[in-house]
């Protein structure tokens, strides 16, 4: 395994290119399992994650080649309809080729899926709106397993959950919809950057669908897909982490490929902490100004504050001075980072789904552990402002879901290096 050795106290400066969505590109991967014709994906990130879903695809028995950032996709044939526990329980989004096996061979056998450790997350909202379009759905020995006996049938499907709407179940049905006899309206779906991304690949595909971005989707269900070429949206999460790499050490960065509506309550609660943050060609730029002042934030569904940007902004506020409250609503257990910020001399309270973080002077570097993705960020964003060193382990979880994050660091000036763990 590899590890992160950080020389912390740098202002960060220059300029940085966004890689692709993961979060875009996966359910995209996925929805090619919808037509037999050969599909075209650009500005894909080469990461762990993505790696995985094309391992899942060629399992099921499809071609797939990877070049650089373009992935060619050639399903057809293919008649595999079980994702393996070994590949599945790995990652969280490879749940998402549950509906196009579905809707596309009419029975599907799909593990239950894996990925971080950061609380529960259900499925019962994909199996809820799959039976609803006519699936018969049952667990059995740790797999989802999914059949139509005669045909996916377009209706009226309510995706509402105790945290709001999910990302990954609309994405899912809406996938499966395409091919169903009928009109599906899915009501409280998901309104994410990534979805509307995912519904525009599908639309090139040849699918008839309205309203995405917006909280009901209306999919209008076609006999068959074609072949699409499409480019992914670039990664607004990772946009987010470096907009914080930036204030966190006080640095002026400009962000490539960043796109405002994307972002925007990252940039409103980092303009309330007192970050500069303008407009330019093609990205953002992002400067400290001023002192940073305290704040309260809260995760919501899109386009709320996003809970994978929690851990950094947990971070950033670890150093600024005051009481800032931040309270995580889509997975209150999601705080693993806090215990590691603590060795660094962070003062953060947890009361259940709230840290209540007392800003200190300065972190110190320290040795500590990564426990999920985003708390990895997190972990070298504070590493980034530490004095001393700080060495960071099993960043095994930070290759899932940034790409080349180090050498993006070390080019605006972080002292950053990735050795091997002893």
């Amino acid at each position: 395994m590899d590890k992160f050795i950080i020389e912390g106290g740098i202002k960060l400066k220059g300029a940085v290119a966004l890689s692709g969505s993961k979060n875009a590109a996966l359910p995209i991967l996925a929805a090619t399992l919808l037509t037999d014709s050969k599909c075209v994906i650009k500005n894909v990130p080469p990461l762990r994650d993505v790696y995985t879903m094309l391992r899942i695809l060629r399992f099921l028995g499809v071609k797939v080649n990877m070049e650089d950032d373009v992935v060619t996709i050639e399903p057809k044939g293919y008649k595999n309809y079980k994702a393996p526990y070994k590949l599945v329980s790995t990652m969280r989004a490879s749940v998402c080729v549950l509906g196009p096996i579905l809707a596309k061979l009419k029975h599907a056998e799909v593990s239950m899926p894996g990925g971080c450790v950061i609380g529960p997350r259900p499925i019962d909202l994909h199996i809820k709106g799959l039976r609803s379009i006519g699936a018969d759905i049952k667990i059995d020995h740790g797999y989802i397993v999914a059949e139509v006996k005669k045909e996916l049938r377009g209706t009226r499907v309510y995706l509402g959950g105790n945290f709001g709407s999910s990302v990954l179940a609309t994405a899912n049905i809406m996938m499966a919809a395409t091919l169903a006899k009928g009109k599906t309206r899915i009501e409280s779906a998901a309104c994410e950057p990534e979805i509307h991304d995912l519904a525009n690949f599908l639309i090139k595909m040849g699918a008839k669908i309205k309203g995405h971005g917006t909280p009901i989707i209306e999919i209008t269900g076609v006999s068959s897909l074609h072949g699409a070429e499409h480019t992914v949206i670039h990664d607004r999460i990772e946009a987010g982490t470096l907009m914080i790499a930036a204030a966190i050490t006080g640095g002026d960065i400009t962000i490539k490929h960043a796109k405002e509506e994307h972002v925007g309550a990252i940039i409103d609660k980092l303009e309330l902490i007192g970050i500069k943050i303008t407009k330019v060609k093609d990205g953002l730029r992002v400067q400290k100004t001023h002192s940073l002042k305290p704040i309260d934030a809260t995760t919501l569904p899109y386009p709320g504050f996003p809970t994978d940007m929690q851990a950094q902004m947990t971070a950033l506020m670890s150093i600024t001075k005051g009481i800032s409250i931040i309270t995580e609503k889509i997975y209150p257990k999601r705080f693993m980072h806090v215990s590691e910020l603590a060795r660094m001399g962070a003062y953060i309270n947890l009361e259940g789904p709230t840290a209540i973080v007392n800003g200190v002077t300065r972190l110190s570097g320290a040795p500590v552990m990564a426990s999920d993705l985003r708390a990895s960020a997190a972990l070298i964003l504070a590493g980034l402002v530490a004095k001393g060193k700080t060495e960071i382990s099993r960043i095994y979880h930070l290759d899932r879901g940034y790409h080349n994050l180090e050498e993006k660091l070390e080019k605006l000036g972080a002292k950053i290096k990735r050795e091997k763990e002893d």
